[in-house]
């Protein structure tokens, strides 16, 4: 009788758990659900708690632009307990009108202990992102990746240029008035380097603890270190160590040994680690200047200091 069981179990494994897993008439999957991933039920987790749900996100990486959330994401999904969608969604700042319903449904199917997120480097420069993520959920935990806003700024330059390649120059764009030295907080490679001013708006609507500052240059240099804190803010179990990365002395920054999904190596494509235009030293050293007052607020309001000058 017990074998009998055993292969009406196994033989009903992979089925039904296919079945189960299969979107509903006129559904479409998303291709995040189609990819292979060491996060994905096994047949006999699949035939006792089906192929999950889809949730709201309960963690988002909310910011900032250039400064590494694409590495940090893709470092987190190599965790089983993670599931992120890949594509930014950009809800909460071009797509709210849509509603959580349709939100939710761009979200990865989980399994009953599993965190959903989602990752839009937007959010934390957008006024109205706070109040509309706080009225989804308070609980919400957020992630910020900063980074020296100088970098940044550079750094957003050169993913613009690559695109545009007829734009004024990084010293042109940076001035309101070269010869009085006023910069234009008006361009956005400026402003959202202004961080303090930014996390004042969030500070209405979560408490300090329940955001978490990630710093960009650690995420190159201690990738590990810094994947520990985000795990350990997730309260999620430390499983992504040193073991998990290489650094990639092309590229100039670490890489994973495995991939979601993949027995292979990866880094991240060639839009990431482009190589910076020569910036005038002086231009470079008056935006240092400008925002030295502003990281200062920034480091007392996080209780981090960052190491930006």
């Amino acid at each position: 009788m017990l074998f009998l069981w055993l292969y009406m179990f196994y033989s009903c494994a992979g089925s039904c758990a296919a079945t189960r897993g299969s979107p509903a008439a006129g559904e479409e999957s998303s291709p995040e659900e189609h990819r292979a991933a060491p996060d994905a039920a096994s047949p006999i987790s699949s035939f006792f708690n089906g192929s999950g749900s889809k949730r709201l996100p309960q963690a988002i990486i909310i910011g900032v632009k250039k400064g590494g959330t694409r590495a940090l994401l893709e470092f987190l999904r190599v965790h089983p307990d993670v599931r992120a969608v890949g594509a930014e969604p950009h809800f909460f700042d071009r797509n709210y009108e849509r509603g959580l319903a349709w939100y939710r449904d761009l979200m990865p199917r989980t399994l009953e202990g599993q965190i959903t997120m989602e990752k839009t480097p937007s959010y934390f420069v957008t006024k109205e992102a706070p109040a509309r993520i706080s009225s989804m959920s308070k609980g919400t935990k957020l992630i910020v990746v900063v980074r020296d806003p100088v970098t940044r700024a550079i750094s957003d330059y050169t993913q613009t240029l690559s695109k545009k390649p007829d734009i004024p120059t990084f010293e042109s764009l940076t001035f309101k008035n070269r010869t009085t030295g006023l910069i234009d907080t008006s361009w956005s490679a400026i402003q959202i380097g202004i961080y303090a001013k930014h996390l004042e708006n969030w500070l209405l609507y979560f408490p300090i603890g329940q955001i978490l500052f990630v710093s960009g240059e650690r995420l190159i240099s201690d990738p590990a270190g810094e994947l520990g804190r985000v795990q350990d803010f997730l309260g999620l179990k430390r499983i992504i160590t040193d073991k998990h990365f290489y650094f990639n002395k092309t590229k100039g920054f670490p890489c994973l040994k495995k991939a979601e999904g993949s027995s292979k190596p990866h880094c991240l494509g060639k839009t990431k680690g482009r190589t910076h235009p020569d910036i005038d030293q002086e231009v470079v050293q008056r935006l240092r200047d400008f925002y030295r007052p502003f990281n200062m607020k920034f480091y007392q309001m996080t209780g981090q200091d960052f190491g930006w000058d």
